[in-house]
């Protein structure tokens, strides 16, 4: 062997060993974190890195007045003051420009709507584009923040060849915008946008929906359903938080917790091992040992949205009881704002066994009207199967809201407060 094909030889080698110790998550090829604002790097409370953003290099064609940085006066002792201590105050057109690889990114916006050198942000309005997407418009921080909190917005944008992630923020007339931390994360490219056809709900026959990465997505709810928070940096690389699903479920006393945290969980082609941490998968939420219960009620989660929207929701399946060891013995239909997604959904048969994981995704569109603002899932077994158990269960979940033409509204600021997470807004594509 020549040395030129012994060297080429041992970097395939090495790329062979280097995927398989890293095939329990993603190595994401593009990872920014900035610390806007700040005057100094930083370390957040999961041991991530943030780069200083006082004079950034991603932001090196905007006016120099167009922006300054400063510190909360006053910060709520439930707030970390890593990452939201400091802020950019954005007084016109200011944009970010970040130079990453072709391919979707996970694009992470940090808010806290504190006092920033006499600026009180719950006056503060602006708008939030990427790349030709409009993220945020007319944008109020202080309404979407839960009480004395912060929050951050999650959105997934495509960065096409020749290109680099450009994130702009425009206040509105008379007003400024402000952003305490920027965080990018690639991910898989058919981590989400797969360019295949889904279901559309209501199921008829023939009607699908294509979803690929011309698409942008805000993401909404992303639940560990029947266990603990899975934090960001538990994640599978792309530092995804799994949050529980307690707040979201209906009445809970028809529903049983299963943890089997030492089951094995054998990822497939079709879904990797990035697709969810194994902790999703070796927890659910199923219905009770009582089969008449159970034929009399549903197992429902209860979601608020944006009226006027599609949305993907991705629901995570595996079966990892030790009882079900053939097809037929579980298989329930699943239910959107009580139209139906699926029916006769049998995880074992789907899956080809016990322990593979697998997901099944649906497109909604929210309709109009306040009944619209509310998703509803609902899961119940199928009688007509005659399967061995009448039962249902779930491990996971993603909602994500898909472009339109169209914006959002600001939460209703007399609206009950939501959980302190990925909180709903606006995301359109511009017109060309």
């Amino acid at each position: 062997m020549n040395p030129l094909s012994l060297i080429t030889f041992l970097i395939s080698l090495l790329h062979v060993l280097l995927s398989s110790a890293t095939a329990a998550g993603y190595n994401a090829t593009d990872i920014i974190f900035l610390d806007c604002g700040a005057t100094s790097n930083t370390t957040s409370q999961d041991g991530r890195n943030w780069e200083a953003d006082s004079h950034s290099k991603y932001s090196p064609f905007n006016d120099p007045n167009a922006s300054f940085s400063s510190d909360a006066s006053h910060q709520h002792p439930s707030v970390p003051k890593i990452l939201y201590r400091s802020a950019l105050i954005i007084r016109s057109k200011f944009t970010f420009n970040f130079p990453v690889l072709p391919g979707p990114k996970f694009l992470r916006l940090y808010f806290y709507p504190g006092t920033y050198s006499g600026l009180d942000a719950a006056t503060s309005s602006f708008s939030v584009t990427a790349n030709g997407y409009t993220l945020l418009n007319n944008f109020s921080a202080s309404l979407t923040a839960p009480p004395m909190g912060s929050f951050i917005k999650e959105y997934v944008v495509t960065v096409w060849n020749s290109q680099m992630l450009n994130v702009t923020f425009t206040p509105s007339p008379d007003s400024f915008a402000f952003i305490n931390a920027i965080e990018i994360v690639s991910m898989p490219s058919v981590l989400y946008l797969r360019g295949s056809e889904m279901p559309l709900v209501p199921a008829e026959v023939g009607r699908f929906f294509t979803l690929d990465n011309t698409t942008a997505l805000e993401t909404m709810y992303r639940l560990n359903v029947g266990g603990k928070q899975i934090e960001n940096k538990d994640d599978t690389g792309m530092y995804r938080t799994w949050r529980q699903d307690e707040n979201y479920l209906v009445d809970s006393e028809w529903v049983t917790v299963l943890n089997i945290s030492d089951s094995p969980i054998k990822y497939t082609p079709d879904t990797p091992e990035y697709t969810a941490p194994k902790e999703v998968y070796t927890t659910c939420r199923l219905m009770t040992s009582d089969p008449q219960v159970n034929w009399e009620s549903n197992m429902t989660w209860i979601f608020t949205v944006d009226a006027e929207f599609y949305y993907l929701v991705r629901l995570h399946f595996c079966e990892v009881l030790s009882s079900i060891t053939r097809p037929n013995q579980v298989v329930f239909n699943i239910f959107i704002n009580n139209q139906l997604a699926e029916e006769q959904v049998d995880v074992f048969s789907i899956a080809d066994g016990s322990g593979i994981p697998i997901h099944k995704d649906y497109i909604f569109l929210s309709g109009q009207g306040a009944k619209a603002k509310e998703l509803w899932l609902e899961l119940h077994p199928d009688l007509s199967s005659k399967a061995s158990y009448c039962n249902a269960f779930l491990n996971g979940l993603e909602i994500f809201k898909l472009n339109r033409n169209g914006a959002g509204p600001n939460p209703n600021p007399t609206a009950s407060p939501q959980s302190p997470e990925l909180l709903p807004g606006s995301l359109q594509r511009e017109e060309k």
